[in-house]
């Protein structure tokens, strides 16, 4: 018998959260690669583009920047036969990451941190998989890396934020911290620090979100106020409860007892100082908050032509576009791939009994209205931009589709094709 009343619950972490902060360093670097790439006029339509993979430490006052790529950005260029890349750019890359999320204190500082750059060359094996090949529909790239991806999307959050088509728990568990982030940034709440967690129980009647019974916030925080009171749990949930509740629906705070702030304690050690930090993760936090299924890869860091991202991407925007058209209430997409290949494995839809068409008719008109090789994923959701540092805080979905590309994978304009070609 089919689950209906249940809580569910998901988390979301802040930008200055030790992970988050190497996310963001990863895609900043991505970024100028590719924006070295529109400089150069290498369109999205080019097969000769950046290839990077970019992983990021951090800890107390020390960041390490490795992986490996290619490309034709003066931060990584040929010499001889090996790539050589401009360690001091990307160094400033990485501070200027770091500053403007807000780390200017003794243990981790955006100017004090020690920065070593240990990216090189992409292995000829790898490149020699993933380069475009001649196909029957033209020179197409194969898949970067075996590997399966999910994408979701469902109605529920749609009464409360329209075009999100995302979860109610991780929805909200994001759009908290980003209210606290913004205050912090403004002045407002001066004195919160960048590193934050949220975590919100949803209650679900007749599967629909019905509200919040628990409500987490763990967020770093000065010693003291500036006219010289030492912070307590007290005076910090008394200082942000407002805040919190601006970021639900109404009625949805929770009773005193139920929203929890700091619950161990002060939090005045924090960020890459209190915990250390890497590239990928919080995979869980970046997509469905685990109400749906992950694939293996995290996103950050690599170039749009490896599937653990832009198929991920791709399978959102599918899913997406399908429950936009009003076919399901909710749908889940599943796409495999092996390195090397350009199309798919294989393709999974599945509409959770909420579908008005058959999951099989979707499965094969789907991939014919979008074809599901990296190279027609990279053009059609035009990536190959320098969009991706924005995504790596506060979730890749349930955001707005952007004026210069960013979250393209978020719009809907391929549901009135969808509703077409099944009806």
């Amino acid at each position: 018998m089919a689950h209906t009343n249940y809580l569910f619950t998901s988390e979301s972490v802040s930008e200055g959260h030790p992970d988050k902060v190497c996310d963001q360093i990863s895609d900043a670097v991505l970024d100028a690669f590719l924006e070295n790439d529109v400089k150069l006029g290498i369109s999205d339509d080019s097969l000769v583009n950046t290839r990077l993979g970019c992983e990021t430490l951090a800890t107390t006052n020390k960041i390490v920047i490795a992986g490996e790529g290619r490309g034709q950005s003066p931060l990584f260029r040929k010499h001889g036969d090996k790539a050589v890349v401009d360690r001091e750019l990307i160094t400033k890359i990485a501070r200027d990451v770091v500053k403007d999320i807000g780390y200017d204190q003794d243990g981790f500082s955006y100017y004090g941190a020690d920065v070593e750059v240990l990216l090189h060359g992409q292995s000829p094996d790898i490149a020699m998989g993933v380069d475009a090949k001649k196909h029957a529909s033209g020179e197409e790239e194969g898949a970067g890396d075996q590997g399966m991806m999910f994408g979701f999307a469902c109605t529920e959050s749609e009464v409360y934020e329209k075009n999100s088509f995302m979860p109610a728990p991780i929805y909200f568990s994001h759009k908290i911290l980003k209210v606290l982030s913004d205050k912090r940034r403004s002045g407002q709440l001066h004195d919160l620090q960048p590193d934050a967690k949220s975590q919100v129980t949803v209650r679900y009647v007749d599967r629909k979100p019905v509200g919040a019974t628990k409500v987490v916030v763990s967020t770093q925080h000065t010693a003291e106020s500036r006219n010289g009171n030492k912070y307590t749990p007290g005076l910090i949930k008394e200082m942000i409860t407002d805040a919190v509740a601006s970021a639900l629906p109404e009625g949805w705070m929770p009773k005193d007892a139920n929203f929890l702030v700091n619950p161990t304690g002060n939090f005045v050690v924090g960020g890459p100082d209190g915990d250390c930090g890497l590239t990928g993760r919080k995979i869980i936090v970046d997509t469905y908050g685990g109400y749906a299924p992950h694939g293996g890869g995290a996103f950050s860091g690599k170039d749009p032509t490896k599937v653990d991202r832009s198929a991920a991407y791709a399978a959102r925007y599918l899913a997406k576009n399908v429950v936009a058209a009003g076919i399901a209430e909710r749908c889940t997409i599943q796409i495999a791939y092996a390195i090397g290949v350009a199309d798919p494995m294989s393709v999974l839809v599945d509409t959770h009994g909420t579908g008005l068409v058959p999951e099989s008719k979707l499965e094969e008109v789907l991939p014919q209205l979008f074809r599901l090789t990296p190279t027609n994923i990279r053009r059609t959701l035009k990536l190959n931009r320098p969009i991706y540092r924005r995504t790596a805080a506060y979730g890749h979905f349930g955001r707005q589709p952007e004026a210069d590309g960013g979250f393209s994978w978020e719009k809907t304009d391929l549901a009135a094709a969808i509703k077409s070609a099944v009806q």
